[in-house]
């Protein structure tokens, strides 16, 4: 199978069609981050496709795939471009999503310090016996994370589901299924060389949004599990974890694209798995925004 029947496969379109004329400038290659060092040897990275055939790979899908959906939809979503890299940016401080820190001396201050001091089994028995937010009350066990915890690569995702409360594992049944196809594409793997958690530790009634005090109580212990594994590059997925983590209000739309930064970590945001299963145009802009964490992670360079 070549590159490019590989590529529709991960997009899920089974059926290509190919459009009768090209018209326009050949897609180009995913600019780089303007703040990251040169690019070193990556013992560890896949065997990597260059930059330019990805983006331009990219650009033919996404061709496809808008040309496929015309026959099922009646209207069709704007076409996919490679977004010009921008500055970094924070956006502006949203206390709804996580509320300002701990008063100095207060009983949630002490709380973090002593989170911020924790090793791996402290951590993990602290998120298994918590009991800070209601949500203790209606879970059936605390979703931790899963993966190498030594990894170049983390994703961080919104909150348990019904499939990750029963399990115990973040981003299982359908949804897992289709990020864990994304990962493999980039020859990564659930539990070998990513690490893969939530904002929250666990899952809100219904399903419905984290509230800005489960966050608060819970933010302290992603912002840990983070200093410990020391990823290269953090791939935020969904709309709300992405909010939550880059405190800001901006649309999921203009945050893909930019490369942002959590605690001098490259960030790159997408779309969360489950909205991809439900929205086919916009696997192809997952793709692009996988393909430009790869460029981000190869250019700050691999662990020796």
């Amino acid at each position: 199978m070549n590159r490019r029947a590989q590529f529709l496969e991960v997009l899920g379109i089974a059926t290509e069609w190919v459009p009768r004329a090209r018209t326009g400038a050949p897609a180009e290659a995913v600019p780089a981050m303007a703040a990251a060092p040169a690019a070193m040897p990556d013992a560890r990275a896949p065997a990597a496709i260059p930059a330019a055939a990805v983006a331009a790979e990219v650009a033919e899908i996404t061709e496809v795939a808008e040309i496929t959906e015309v026959a099922e939809v009646t209207e069709v979503t704007e076409a996919v471009s490679a977004p010009p890299m921008q500055p970094a940016a924070r956006g502006p401080a949203v206390p709804a999503l996580v509320p300002a820190g701990p008063a100095p001396g207060s009983a949630q201050a002490d709380r973090e310090a002593a989170i911020a001091a924790m090793d791996w089994p402290a951590l993990e028995a602290a998120v298994a016996g918590c009991t800070a937010c209601g949500l203790c009350q209606t879970r059936t066990q605390t979703v931790f994370g899963v993966g190498d915890r030594q990894a170049e690569w983390m994703l961080v995702g919104e909150a348990p589901g019904e499939n990750e409360d029963l399990q115990g594992e973040p981003f299982v049944g359908q949804a897992g299924k289709l990020l864990d196809n994304m990962l493999g594409a980039l020859g990564l793997a659930r539990g070998r060389n990513v690490f893969i958690a939530n904002v929250l530790k666990c899952r809100p009634p219904g399903n419905r949004n984290p509230e800005p005090a489960e966050v608060a109580q819970c933010e302290p212990l992603l912002r840990r599990q983070i200093a410990l594994v020391k990823p290269r590059v953090i791939v935020v997925l969904g709309r709300f974890a992405a909010q939550s983590l880059l405190r800001t209000t901006t649309p999921i739309g203009k945050l893909r694209g930019t490369v942002h930064a959590y605690e001098g970590i490259p960030v790159v945001v997408t779309y969360h798995p489950a909205y991809l299963l439900r929205t086919l145009t916009d696997k192809a802009r997952a793709w692009e925004d996988l393909c430009l964490a790869r460029e981000v992670h190869d250019r700050a360079g691999a662990r020796a």
